[in-house]
């Protein structure tokens, strides 16, 4: 059967049209990104290691948690800034090195205070990565092709997150050392074959200014300047905190509900499964559609998606139902959002704009189980869940009002005959 599906050219035209075309650097890219997520197995097992094999607090696994996102938050700058000045690869491959270690050391650390200085660097090294994978992937693909590069890329890390998921409690039954030591390996893996077989893509300098005899540059003041590609960082902020609530108050709801732990697994699972059989003929189906559509139906199904789980009582079956909701808004926003901040950053400040993007994700990370717990806690299920789907009503509302705005000022640049570079363009240069 699977060689009858291989032999139908309309399969083959649907292969060839979703992974062809894109420089074989971007798949040893993408090949690196699957093995080091397959392998990701201490972020998720985190909570639980500290709790059931350490002996500590709930509250003191919600502060490692925090700190974890801290030090996500503090390395989104600054690894965008060294990705433009150093260069793509050795940002990378420095950040996979330094997971590696922490990561091996937090299995073997011991002392809460220990433990909680190794998880910053854990959360630090960590998310180093993303602005320079992301920039990676803007120098190497066309931009009409980014928006598929990013979808690709995001289905490898799903597919890596899903399969080491349902592992790794398996693992766990032989030492949470294991788990520790096997995720350090596999991210020694990624750096080595990113090391191997990605070249550095950072783009040449752009030539000397004559009249100053100075480079032009792009700081962090000209990208915090850029107010079209800000609201942008905003509004996935408030979509980013609406995410962060599927691994911290939606399982504590559902327990309160009576769901049991294999519900709760089985439900969801069952956001990876979606994202792994749905994430390419979705992305086909996003062709040619309008991106401010597809970024106002990702936010409303994402923001009442989670909504729908004011209504689920304690039926696992209505916490499925919402939680493929909000997948199918996830699958949509994820690279639509990543392809808009490729294109609203200059050449040569894409480390820094695909960083402070990252911000968005760590700030995120950081504030949402506080917030998200603080409400459920003194407000109900109903206040939280009817927030999750505010803020993704506000989100679609505000990527309307901002294409409205973008496309108000395009014409009436061209009504004057004045040519005007994009905002991410034409920002003055910072430190």
């Amino acid at each position: 059967m699977l060689v009858a599906l291989a032999a139908d050219p309309r399969i083959r035209r649907l292969v060839r049209e979703t992974v062809g075309g894109l420089p074989r650097q971007f798949w040893w890219l993408w090949v690196s990104t699957l093995v080091n997520k397959l392998g990701a197995f201490v972020i998720t097992f985190l909570s639980l290691y500290l709790t059931t094999e350490r002996g500590y607090s709930a509250s003191y696994a919600g502060l490692v948690a925090s700190l974890f996102g801290l030090g996500s938050t503090v390395a989104a700058v600054g690894a965008g800034v060294l990705a433009d000045r150093i260069g793509r690869r050795p940002t990378l491959v420095a950040a996979q090195l330094g997971t590696a270690l922490s990561t091996a050391v937090l299995g073997f650390v011991d002392g809460q205070v220990a433990i909680a200085v190794v998880a910053f660097l854990v959360g630090l090294c960590n998310n180093a990565t993303r602005p320079a994978t992301s920039a990676i992937i803007a120098d190497l693909v066309p931009a009409e092709d980014r928006v598929r590069a990013y979808s690709l890329n995001f289905w490898a890390i799903n597919i890596g997150f899903g399969l080491s998921a349902a592992v790794a409690g398996v693992i766990a039954t032989q030492g949470y050392l294991t788990l520790f030591l096997l995720d350090a390996l596999s991210t020694l893996v990624c750096a080595v074959v990113i090391f191997i077989r990605i070249p550095e893509t950072k783009p040449a300098q752009p030539p000397v200014n004559a009249r100053t005899g100075e480079e032009p540059t792009i700081g962090l003041g000209a990208v915090f300047r850029d107010g079209r590609f800000m609201a942008v960082v905003g509004l996935n902020l408030l979509l980013a905190l609406v995410f962060q609530q599927s691994s911290t108050t939606l399982p504590v709801d559902m327990g309160a509900s009576g769901i049991t732990a294999t519900e709760y697994g089985m439900v969801i699972g069952l956001n990876g499964l979606l994202i792994v059989v749905l994430q390419i003929p979705l992305t086909r189906w996003m062709e040619g559609r309008s991106r401010t559509g597809l970024l106002i139906a990702s936010c409303l199904l994402a923001g009442w998606g989670f909504g729908l789980a004011a209504l689920a009582g304690s039926s696992a079956w209505l916490f499925a139902l919402s939680v493929a909701v909000w997948t199918v808004g996830e699958i949509l926003n994820a690279p639509t959002t990543m392809g808009l901040v490729a294109e609203l950053s200059p050449t040569h400040g894409r480390g820094r704009y695909q960083g402070v993007y990252s911000l968005s994700w760590s700030l995120a990370m950081f504030l949402g189980p506080g917030v998200g717990g603080v409400v459920l806690q003194h407000a109900g299920t109903g206040v939280l869940w009817g927030a999750c789907g505010v803020c993704g009503t506000v989100a679609a509302l505000g990527h309307a009002v901002l294409a409205r705005r973008t496309r108000t000022t395009a014409g009436a640049d061209a009504a004057s005959g004045v040519t005007t570079a994009p905002e991410s363009e034409k920002a003055p240069a910072g430190a």
